[in-house]
């Protein structure tokens, strides 16, 4: 019977590391594509847009190399 609850409370352990690890790797990733400094080699584009959370002006900016895509705010 212990076995059991070993098995079981090691699949919520390992879920929790996965839930816990993906919110950092999401956050870090979201927090490299927008900020107040434009990286080197992106250029200004025409498109704007305004965050629903916390109601900034959102410019894009985009690197022709790479594709990537980077969020200014203003």
């Amino acid at each position: 019977m212990g076995w059991i609850f070993g098995y079981f409370g090691l699949q919520i352990l390992i879920v929790l590391i996965l839930i816990i690890g993906s919110w950092f790797i999401w956050d870090r990733r979201f927090r490299k594509k927008h900020g107040k400094q434009v990286p080197e080699g992106f250029f200004r584009t025409n498109e704007a847009s305004i965050d629903p959370t916390t109601k900034k002006k959102l410019v894009v900016y985009f690197n022709p190399e790479t594709g990537e895509r980077f969020y200014k705010e203003e």
